[in-house]
């Protein structure tokens, strides 16, 4: 019997082959529930400069507001509810996401919640960087950006 392992991720195949193609770059995963959207867009916005130097993913509606108010280039999955959390997790577990930024709105009940559970335990599983708040963001980023100066 072989004894190979498999990993098994959610990715549509032209997301996958861009993430591939970038590499050699700092993989950023963005998320934001609808009550954090605008705080996402303010935090990409004041962190352009950096963000530029990433390949960036997130979740449809969040890369969508990203993409159409900046000039950043982000790579859109599925939405939150539909699976996109899901996808960026499948993404961490194969070790092809290097920071998560998941602004989240904890006082709101949200329909996928065990979704989002399971992206935060892959997170800590695979000791990926997760912030969840604009405070953790903006010192995570710091550490991006030292690293890119390198």
């Amino acid at each position: 019997m072989n004894n190979k392992t498999f990993k098994t991720i959610v990715v549509p195949v032209k997301v996958r082959r861009e993430i591939e193609k970038e590499k050699n770059k700092f993989n950023v995963a963005l998320i934001a529930h609808d009550t954090k959207k605008a705080d996402m867009l303010a935090f990409t916005t004041k962190n352009i400069d950096i963000l530029k130097k990433c390949s960036l993913i997130a979740t449809k509606a969040t890369g969508r507001l990203i993409n159409s108010k900046t000039d950043l280039e982000v790579k859109e999955m599925m939405s939150g509810p539909e699976g996109g959390d899901l996808q960026i997790g499948g993404l961490v577990a194969s070790e092809e996401i290097d920071l998560v930024i998941f602004l989240r709105d904890p006082l709101a009940k949200q329909p996928h919640d065990p979704d989002i559970a399971a992206l935060l335990k892959v997170c800590d599983v695979h000791d990926i960087p997760l912030a969840t708040n604009l405070s953790s963001a903006e010192i995570l980023l710091k550490g991006v950006a030292e690293k890119l100066d390198q």
